[in-house]
């Protein structure tokens, strides 16, 4: 039986501890400043013994505090240019890579009216061609990885268009063919790919990704942190801008840092073990939003209401992207802005921003089996809600909230 060694660093524990004599490796990051991306440097980053070289491909850099670690390097690249351009840049600047870590995303803005992600042909044919071009390139540049490693996510289990889903999700379930899905043309594309160059791949498959960035697609806590810091600016009450549905139903929450973490057990992991196989990545840790709005309340030094308490639900309900887009909200920002240096005095991005956050409050269910990555060693967990306490303060950091008030 298997013996396996794991640690804690942080909030973050039974993280694997990799053998000593694994070292010199060289990755490239793809969408290095996103969520994933981005943590996923981080994460590389700790090991300058073992990761002696990382690639971060982005239009723009990483805005990493201090400036990029010593063991990365940042290539300007965008990823719809044909492959041979690609190819190009890659060869100027001598890249060599043993493993790929694609996090690179577009969201496709949806037509008026509709919903997030509702034009799935063009998020297919978008997000395919970020791939495709990328991968294409590989070859162009005599660049042979051992494992390539993509990141999907929920849509997987159809998340986004059913009410309900079978639980726990696990990996073996089938595809929801109701519409084009992006997640399964980049599988399949991937697959072709990597049998005809002899390379492997794996897939992770993270849910809502709680982390602290200048600048991503689909960032839950932000608007919280705003929301959260607004209703203490002007002394109301912190009313839940979601359903009674959403409010009760249990998550699984993808934390940013622990996400990185797994990616790189997987890619790391033996060909006959991970290989053309995809995994759930998840914090492990019980989750709902009923909860973390108690503590949040408690956070800011404000009260609480959810869909039980005082007058009927339907009376109190908030729209978080209408609240967020009135004139009092503007000024009381404003306000909070100026009082705390921030980065912004308006609210920026509303549309793009808080429709994701009101989606991910609206009661859709995830419950990830984690029994496939478990069986192969992978033990990562951190409190969820510990997580998002880090997160609001890293945003802190970052000038993008005031301070949480509590501890």
């Amino acid at each position: 039986m298997p013996i396996h060694q794991v640690q804690s660093r942080g909030i973050y524990h039974g993280l694997p501890v990799y053998p000593k004599e694994l070292k010199g490796l060289t990755a490239i990051i793809t969408g290095a400043n996103g969520i994933s991306g981005y943590h996923m440097l981080r994460v590389l980053a700790q090991d300058p013994d073992r990761w002696t070289k990382i690639y971060c491909l982005s239009r723009r850099p990483p805005a990493i505090p201090g400036g990029l670690p010593s063991n990365a390097e940042h290539i300007a690249l965008d990823l719809l240019k044909k492959p041979e351009e690609i190819a190009e840049a890659l060869k100027a600047k001598g890249v060599k890579a043993d493993y790929v870590f694609f996090f690179a995303y577009i969201q496709v803005e949806p037509k008026p009216g509709q919903r997030l992600w509702s034009d799935a042909e063009e998020m297919c044919k978008v997000n395919t061609a970020l791939l495709s071009n990328f991968c294409d390139s590989l070859p162009l540049a005599s660049i042979t990885p051992k494992r390539i490693l993509l990141q999907t996510g929920a849509k997987n289990y159809g998340a986004h268009l059913l009410p309900q889903t079978p639980k726990p999700q696990r990996e073996s379930d089938p595809r929801i063919l109701l519409e084009p899905n992006f997640y399964y043309t980049q599988e399949d594309y991937l697959r072709a790919f990597c049998a005809g160059v002899c390379t492997s791949y794996t897939i992770t498959m993270p849910s809502y990704i709680p982390g602290a960035v200048p600048d991503a697609a689909m960032n839950v806590i932000l608007p919280l942190g705003i929301y959260a810091a607004v209703c203490a600016h002007l002394a109301e009450p912190l009313v839940y801008p979601g359903s009674a549905v959403g409010w009760r139903a249990t998550q699984s929450q993808s934390s940013a840092m622990l996400n990185a973490y797994m990616a790189e057990w997987a890619a790391l992991l033996p060909d006959e073990l991970a290989a053309g196989e995809k995994f759930n990545a998840c914090d492990g840790s019980a989750f709902t939003w009923g909860r973390l709005w108690e503590r949040l309340g408690e956070w800011y030094g404000i009260p609480v209401l959810g869909p039980g308490d005082g007058a009927a639900w339907e009376e109190r309900r908030v729209g978080l992207t209408a609240w967020a887009k009135t004139e009092r909200v503007g000024r009381a920002w404003g306000e909070v802005a100026r009082e705390f240096g921030l980065a912004r005095g308006e609210l920026w991005d509303v549309e793009r921003l808080f429709v994701f956050t009101e989606g991910a409050l609206g009661g859709v269910e995830t419950d990830y089996s984690m029994d496939k990555s478990r069986k192969l060693g992978w033990f990562g967990t951190v409190d969820t809600t510990e997580s998002i306490r880090k997160v609001l303060d890293e945003f802190a950091e970052l000038k993008m909230i005031p301070p949480v008030p509590k501890g």
